[in-house]
């Protein structure tokens, strides 16, 4: 009984410190008073007294009575706050004298009641939301761009953005009997000088019969789409870069050829690496932006440099910046390639400098690679090609996602970001703020703006439009509409009419928090979306952690923290950022299909701190840390710490769930059904395969066999799941993190592949690897 009283003593003091600390932060009374009642236990356990059970089982009881109140019936809330005392209990259940018989009596009831009721809390999902999506056709002409069937010829399948394949062979009822078809490893794996985030982003594209994936170091392979066998690799020779904040490439884009053949491509197999080649002229042609601020332009049959393009298949896109540090400008992101153009915007370091390259956008003729025309967010009515001896605008808000296209309106539409540094409003101009976190339409022919909304009014939270918008035509009250579809990290998705801009579903003003360093201020009002998926506000109650120890300490970070909602200001005191600046969404975006006209996507919640370094007098020690870490934002007064919100243990300090899966009508706006996404399987030492509703990054595929497919997630999963229902219909482990979006195509058998790129994710620390996975059903 000493080592009892003696744990519970321990226990009851380190509670009584943090719950003392936590009410003098205007907090929770009930460690306190916890940590004085099991320190009065561990005493009467010392004595061997029948009290110390019978005070035991009241305070379980009390603490089931508080938990319940501030979390309801809900697992991994109630768990985490009962299951050390439960535990803690057993021992007082077997006294050691007889005497203390009277004691268990009370305390056995109360302990296997609450048990009881713990465990069946199990069975019940407080977060779920069951219904069905519309399993009908609604458009049955939709438009689903230009790619043939059983091709997938840009990021999103089209410029429509869709993620969308009409291929149906693939259905509920036999995406279970999915198998392994091939895999085939790049080789190119991170090493000793690469960035923390070093990430495999990658969707091949499928022309003729081959595929097509580039690698995070730029490396560019053409995989026979049959068997995953190496055609040719093309390695761009992008040297390490210490400045970088992202090492990536999440996909190329193509070019079809001069006669209209779009997948006419005889790939051939090569002797040797192609960038050994003799530069050719091309006919069709693949670009792949690079790290180092290229874009190339290839020949997909051999991997050879275009002739034709630029100089001998490069060009230089650091031409006319007016900062060139190395690492803090490039692509990572594919082309949209329209209108006989290619159309490149660029990725801008946040928070690294004040002076930093141009954000600019700019559109090369396919074929040659002459700058057609530039549209820079700081200077957006010149968009007249910038001579020898111009510069862009300093630091002008750059669209680091990827684009869609509507060439029939003749429009191209951008997901904004915003300028650098991010939490720093002061050197914003006027143009700056007006196309910051929004997405701008531009006319394809001449780069002038159509249009432009914006999702955040002088945005100081990192908040980038970061997700290709889908185009659909959609059905509404008033008749068909051009719609585009673009999910934001806050997790509003707004709905706009593409030609116009204006919202065919309803944007609204709220009033945001205001307060904010010297120099600086805060919009008033920031815009939500009928359709939404934004968390609501949290609160202490809300807080989590394995124990109740870790659970105490995230409660005493929340009240120490500035936190009035949604959109509060950074700060020197540290801000709560939820949604954080990973978002609810990301650039895995949505999928849509335009026939059924629903949405399929990962909302996931994971909330961030932003803190404000004064820089006069303090030595920083390590800066430029990237997207998670302290960046110096050179020439301000503030460096900048961002991290996520996490507990001493490492886990997310808000309680689960953390990521969902989501089907909505598209039609009225109505969410149809929300289910928990992935397991901790590989977060924690333990692997076991518990749903708890995980975050992820990616993006998914939906079928027109009524099948989406999404990895993304922090375990090494791909799932195929009903579209109509939400219910996960099957999954593969993977040997590596599958933080990619899927495609799916026909091979020449006329077989539905389903294609994933598995490498990991430098940020969230998943399985790193170099595998392209392909699936299929099997042979009949």
């Amino acid at each position: 009984m000493i080592i009892l009283s003696l744990i519970f003593w321990l226990v009851g003091l380190a509670l009584l410190g943090g719950g003392l600390w936590l009410i003098t932060l205007d907090g929770s009374w009930y460690y306190a008073l916890s940590g004085i009642v099991l320190i009065a236990v561990g005493a009467l356990t010392r004595s061997r007294r029948p009290a110390a059970q019978s005070l035991y089982a009241l305070f379980l009881a009390a603490t089931a009575a508080w938990s319940l109140w501030e979390s309801g019936y809900d697992w991994w809330p109630l768990a985490t706050r009962l299951g050390l005392f439960l535990v803690l209990a057993i021992p007082l259940l077997w006294p050691a004298k007889r005497g203390r018989r009277t004691g268990t009596a009370v305390l056995l009831p109360v302990w296997a009641i609450i048990g009881v009721g713990l465990l069946a809390s199990l069975s019940v999902d407080a977060h779920r939301i069951d219904g069905e999506l519309n399993r009908d056709v609604v458009a049955e002409n939709a438009d689903l761009g230009d790619t043939p069937q059983e091709s997938w010829h840009a990021y999103g399948r089209s410029n429509l953005g869709q993620r969308f394949s009409p291929l149906e062979q693939i259905t509920p009822e036999n995406v279970g009997d999915l198998e392994l078809a091939w895999q085939y490893q790049t080789g190119d794996v991170k090493g000793p000088e690469d960035v923390g985030e070093t990430t495999y982003e990658a969707t091949p594209l499928k022309v003729g019969n081959s595929l097509f994936v580039c690698t995070p170091h730029n490396w560019l392979i053409a995989l026979d789409a049959d068997s995953g066998e190496e055609q040719w690799v093309f390695d761009a020779k992008v040297p390490a870069e210490s400045s970088r904040q992202h090492q990536t490439c999440r996909g190329v884009s193509y070019l079809p050829p001069a006669s209209g053949e779009a997948d006419a491509i005889d790939v051939q197999a090569a002797d040797g690496p192609a960038e050994n080649l003799a530069a050719v002229q091309c006919d069709a042609q693949l670009f792949l932006p690079t790290s180092d601020a290229r874009l190339l332009a290839l020949d997909p049959a051999t991997g050879a440099r275009c002739a034709n393009f630029a100089d001998n298949g490069e060009l230089d896109l650091m031409h006319n910046m007016p900062f060139k540090q190395a690492g803090f400008y490039y692509s990572t992101s594919p082309p949209v390639v329209a209108d006989g153009k290619v159309v490149v915007a660029g990725s801008v370091n946040d928070n690294y400098a004040v002076e930093s390259p141009s954000g600019v956008i700019r559109a090369y003729d396919a074929k040659s690679g002459e700058l057609v025309w530039n549209w820079d967010s700081g200077n957006p009515d010149d968009t007249a090609p910038l001579g020898e001896g111009e510069t862009y605008t300093t630091s002008s808000p750059n669209s680091w996602s990827i684009a869609s296209a509507d060439e029939e309106l003749g429009l191209i539409y951008f997901p904004m970001g915003n300028r650098t540094p991010d939490q720093l409003g002061m050197y914003r101009t006027p143009a700056e703020e007006k196309y910051a976190t929004s997405v701008v339409a531009l006319s394809l022919a001449t780069g002038q703006v159509a249009w432009v909304q914006q999702f955040v009014h002088h945005d100081l939270w990192d908040m980038d439009t970061p997700a290709q918008p889908s185009l659909l035509d959609l059905e509404t009250d008033e008749g068909t509409q051009p719609a585009l579809v673009v999910p934001t990290k806050q997790g509003d998705v707004y709905v706009l009419n593409r030609e116009t801009g204006e919202p065919i579903m309803p944007i609204s003003e709220q009033p945001a928090p205001q307060g904010t360093i010297e120099g600086d201020h805060a919009a008033e009002t920031q815009p939500i979306s009928s359709l939404s998926f934004r968390p609501p506000t949290l609160r202490e109650a809300d807080m989590w952690g394995a124990t109740p120890f870790d659970q105490l300490m995230c409660r005493i970070q929340f009240k120490s923290l500035r936190y009035e909602g949604q959109y509060t200001p950074p700060s020197e005191q540290g801000t709560i950022v939820f949604p954080g600046n990973f978002g609810v969404f990301n650039w895995g975006s949505i999928a849509v299909d335009p026939r059924r006209q629903v949405m399929f996507g990962m909302p996931l919640y994971l909330a961030f701190t932003s803190t404000l370094v004064p820089k006069e007098g303090a030595d920083l020690g390590e800066t430029n840390q990237g997207e998670q870490g302290l960046n110096e934002n050179a020439g301000a007064p503030y460096a900048v710490e961002m991290k996520p919100f996490l507990s001493p243990f490492g886990v997310p300090c808000q309680q689960p769930p953390w990521g969902y899966v989501a089907g909505t009508d598209l039609r009225t706006g109505e969410v149809a059904w929300q289910h928990k996404n992935g397991t901790v399987e590989d977060m924690t030492s333990l692997p076991l395969p518990i749903k708890m509703g995980v975050p992820g990054i990616g993006g998914p595929v939906i079928t027109e066999g009524g099948v989406a497919f999404l990895a993304a997630s922090v375990d090494d999963y791909l799932r195929g799941y009903d579209v109509s229902t939400g219910e996960q219909l099957w999954e593969t482990r993977l040997p590596a993190g599958g933080q990619a979006t899927p495609m799916t195509y026909l091979n020449s058998q006329g077989e539905q592949m389903v294609v994933l790129v598995a490498g990991g994710h430098g940020s969230i620390g998943t399985t790193i690897g170099d595998y392209v996975m392909a699936y299929k059903l099997p042979e009949q």
